[in-house]
């Protein structure tokens, strides 16, 4: 598919999304409708939008990559979507009822009236630097898709590719805001849920099979185990492993982050909120499953035709670039069509939401929006447009950087970084919510300084300091355990007054 018709079509789905953000902003544009939404948003257009949102490109491309990756992952990740399940699940029935009952428009408010001004303001920090690494690296992923398959036929260097697309995201989010991006992440999802259906049905079509021998195939391939149960102590693969650090991380990077908990609290009352979380995470588990199955297939469709797994300039393997290379060199015009289609939308759909999200966290856990008597004024709106610029400028700089250091699989990249970063958060409201005790605020960055530093040690001496056993994403619970367990020990005694307030939160 040339390079020019791949173009063409990204701009002009650009042009719908900037459509829908003139449409949806035509009547408000303040910092109410930038934030929440007014939280007026449906609960079912919500749910289905989110599903874009959590899964980005990173999804799209990197799970069914690792399908059949030399380390033989074959559907394990399927583990950890199960683990999601019980996490999100915790969400609706523990976090939601809590953002609700405050009113709150930052979730990092709670900290704030339970810990301190200080722990506050280390929460939010937290959040900002893990979302920004975060969304940069999924929008990393599809930019060196893009720059390879499209943008290095005109010329065009990939600090541009990166600046453009920014631009273009910032352009249709800069208004409307979480009004606008609830509706836009409605398309997308719509767009990635065909894609990876029409993606299925015409991988079948190449292979000559219909849907039975799909399954059939995807069973008996050699890439299908879903539960592994040998080598607890070594193997980064364990059930156990698997569903205890998806779980968390779910609870961490979903329910004690700005960004999709925004889109719960721009419904109009929790009981909507915890419809849309329950309905979402039914739709996630399937999407996952269907994601994996296109990994199966894609690499039954490669030894079929004798298609290598691509590799870098360094020579290294890419698992990630044997989707885009199959659809897009391998396959016909719609297919290819389809696959970016697919891929935009995954992608988009989490870098805007996250550029609105950080704007919003910004806006008001630093700049005390919500303190002020009315943020709709024009000058609160126009300090709005310059932070949201300035993030739309960190990203695009953490986005360069990645492309300089990265060397390993994008989506193992994103979940090391979250079992760092996130873990503090996991630790301060485990420490609100169940402790009932004050702490001494001013030394609570120390503590998620330090708890994210011994994981790190703990991490790359597990095998000698813990017999052999070795690490994967429930090295989150561990990071959560020690911020905790540290600020038990920096905690202050409490007046039975206290201790009624610290409770009725």
């Amino acid at each position: 598919m040339s390079p020019i018709t791949l173009l063409l079509f990204i701009l002009s789905y650009f042009f719908v999304l900037v459509l829908i953000s003139f449409i949806t902003s035509k009547k408000s544009s303040d910092n109410s409708t930038f934030f929440i939404a007014n939280r007026n948003s449906t609960w079912y257009l919500v749910a289905f939008g989110m599903i874009g949102t959590a899964l980005s490109g990173v999804t799209f491309i990197s799970v069914p990559g690792q399908v059949g990756a030399p380390a033989g992952n074959q559907f394990q990740y399927f583990q950890f979507v199960l683990g999601n399940a019980l996490g999100f699940i915790i969400v609706a029935t523990m976090l939601l009822p809590l953002y609700y009952r405050l009113n709150l428009t930052s979730i990092y408010g709670y900290i704030e009236k339970r810990l301190g001004i200080v722990s506050y303001k280390t929460a939010a920090a937290i959040f900002l630097m893990s979302r920004t690494i975060g969304s940069a690296f999924r929008l990393y992923l599809v930019v060196i898709v893009m720059q390879r398959f499209i943008f290095d036929a005109f010329g065009i260097p990939f600090w541009l590719t990166v600046l453009l697309s920014l631009a273009l995201i910032w352009l249709y989010t800069y208004k409307g805001g979480l009004k606008t991006i609830i509706i836009t992440d409605t398309l997308q999802t719509t767009f990635l849920v065909l894609s990876v259906l029409l993606t299925i049905y015409f991988i079948c079509n190449s292979l000559n099979l219909n849907i039975f021998e799909a399954f059939e195939t995807i069973k008996y391939s050699g890439y299908s185990q879903i539960f592994f149960f040998e080598n607890f102590m070594d193997s980064k693969f364990h059930v156990a492993k698997q569903i205890l650090g998806g779980m968390f991380v779910t609870i961490a990077m979903i329910g004690l982050d700005q960004d999709l908990m925004q889109k719960n609290l721009s419904c109009k009352n929790i009981k909507e909120a915890q419809k849309n979380m329950f309905t979402f995470t039914g739709i996630f588990v399937l999407i996952n499953l269907f994601f994996l199955s296109v990994g199966a297939l894609l690499y039954v469709y490669a030894s079929k035709n004798g298609i290598a797994i691509p590799v870098d300039d360094a020579g290294n393997i890419r698992t990630d670039f044997l989707f885009p290379e199959i659809a897009l060199n391998h396959l016909t015009v719609i297919p290819a069509i389809v696959f970016m289609l697919g891929l935009t939308a995954a992608t988009f759909a989490t870098t805007d939401s996250a550029l609105t999200a950080l704007t919003t966290s910004f806006c008001v856990d630093f700049l005390n929006f919500d303190k002020k008597e009315n943020i709709n004024d024009a000058k609160y709106i126009k300090i709005r447009h310059a932070v949201h610029v300035g993030f739309s400028v960190l990203m695009f700089l953490v986005v360069i950087l990645f492309n300089q250091v990265n060397n390993k699989a994008v989506v193992s990249a994103i979940f090391t970084v979250a079992s760092y970063t996130y873990g503090p958060l996991l630790g301060l409201y485990a420490f609100g919510l169940f402790a009932h005790k004050g702490v001494k605020d001013k030394w609570v960055p120390l503590i998620c300084l330090a708890a994210p530093a011994i994981c790190y040690v703990l991490n790359i001496n597990s095998k000698t300091i813990l017999g052999g056993y070795v690490f994967d994403n429930e090295l989150i619970v561990i990071n959560g355990l020690i911020t905790f367990l540290g600020l038990y020990l920096i905690s202050t005694k409490t007046t039975a007054e206290e201790k009624l307030y610290n409770r009725s939160l």
